[in-house]
């Protein structure tokens, strides 16, 4: 299988090509994330160079408390 990523220029192409995916049953997905920033997620977490934040208690966690 392969994948394809278009670059729209607007929104009426985004309908387009999101009518003609359905009306020839292929599945798609919508990506808002930069390749680059999700890259570099990535990158951090197969180095193991991020932190798990707890979102009850933020602060301690990143301990700033």
């Amino acid at each position: 299988m392969e994948t394809l990523v278009f670059h729209r220029q607007n929104n009426e192409q985004l309908i387009a090509l999101k009518a003609l995916a359905k009306a020839w049953k292929i599945k798609f997905e919508i990506n808002s994330h930069d390749t680059a920033f999700v890259a570099m997620v990535k990158n951090a977490e197969k180095r193991g160079n991020y932190k798990d934040v707890d979102p009850n208690d933020i602060w301690d966690s990143l301990n700033l408390k």
